[in-house]
């Protein structure tokens, strides 16, 4: 497939929040559709693309992601897998060595934990050990749950835990116009990327091109403009992290928000040219705070921006526990707009 005539798009048209309608005009789909379309996509115009997972054929279609994929391009190219992650990931991993571009769906990050071998020892390393000789073009899509009592064993958000690891790429989109193109980017790079989303980012519709597009990899984004704080926030966090800035905009407290997309590689420029400007930073992630994305973002800034900060550095995470199942447990536990605004306004005002 000619992945260099699809064009790279960085700009979407706009940020959709609950807070904001631009009135801008264009064509509006959900997340699980923009998923959907890339998927889609991806299968018409290059035939070693291939889709499998758990669920992947059910009526649903992993929440709609792969909804009707296999009606379209048949069983042998969308079908389901059972449970089984560590044969299935190393068959995957064999398919992208072989010359496939497998699409594998493991529902759950929590699963991903049984693929760990196949993941990191060895589609991860395979490039690097034979000099570039040898590419492992897979794609891992994993789905953070919440809001019905997931519970400790459904509900992890591990994005830290593969942050760490080197020659495997880390992406967590927010938006429907990144879903979009972030899947197609993955699926067209030559090594493997994992797509960590988020069940709270498929209650977003958007305004997505028909056509295909990629976002490049590594390139973050600012979603709001501001001078008294930079706020990085990840996955679904940065709508709660865009409406907690419109809000402290009447305040007078002005919060720049910056999307990162993908976790590794990190877009550190962006993130270092805002500290430098703001002289504030709150990172806001949907994982655990000791010894992740946070911390890593925080040495980061610690590291090569020190000079800029007018205020020690915030974080806003879930506890360090394991996920309650009931519903008001969840409530407690989760984080969202209420606890980065007091993050904002406590490195701003000292409050």
């Amino acid at each position: 497939m000619p992945w260099s005539r699809i064009r790279p798009d960085t700009n979407e048209p706009e940020f959709m929040s609950a807070a904001v309608d631009g009135g801008l005009q264009g064509r509006r789909i959900s997340y699980a559709e923009a998923t959907n379309e890339a998927l889609s996509q991806a299968l018409s115009l290059d035939p070693r693309v291939f889709v499998m997972g758990q669920g992947v054929d059910d009526p649903s279609g992993m929440f709609g992601a792969t909804k009707n994929l296999h009606m379209a391009y048949g069983r042998e190219r969308v079908f389901d897998t059972p449970l089984a992650e560590t044969a299935l990931s190393g068959i995957a991993v064999g398919a992208a060595l072989g010359g496939m571009r497998p699409v594998y769906f493991h529902n759950r990050p929590d699963f991903l934990l049984l693929a760990m071998d196949q993941l990191v020892n060895h589609a991860a390393k395979w490039f690097y050990m034979f000099g570039g000789a040898a590419n492992v073009p897979l794609v891992f899509w994993a789905c953070v749950g919440r809001g019905w009592g997931s519970a400790a064993q459904h509900s992890q958000a591990l994005q830290g835990l593969f942050m760490h690891v080197p020659g495997l790429k880390l992406v967590m989109p927010s938006t429907c116009f990144d879903a979009k193109g972030l899947m197609l980017a993955a699926i067209a790079d030559k090594n493997p990327v994992l797509i960590i989303d988020h069940r709270m980012n498929f209650k977003q519709r958007g305004i997505v091109p028909e056509e295909p597009y990629t976002v490049p990899i590594g390139k973050g984004v600012i979603r709001r403009k501001g001078t008294d704080c930079t706020v990085v926030a990840v996955s679904h966090l940065v709508t709660d992290a865009f409406i907690a800035a419109q809000e402290l905009a009447g305040e007078g407290i002005e919060a720049e928000v910056i999307d990162p997309r993908t976790l590794r590689p990190l877009d550190e420029d962006l993130i270092l040219e805002s500290v430098s400007r703001t002289g504030r930073l709150v990172i806001c992630d949907t994982g655990w705070k000791t010894g992740g994305v946070t911390a890593e973002i925080s040495a980061m800034v610690a590291e090569k921006g020190f000079q800029h900060l007018k205020a020690p550095i915030a974080r806003v995470t879930n506890p360090d526990l394991p996920t309650p199942a009931g519903y008001t447990l969840e409530q407690a536990y989760y984080i969202g707009k209420d606890d980065i605004r007091k993050a904002i306004v406590r490195t701003v005002r000292g409050q």
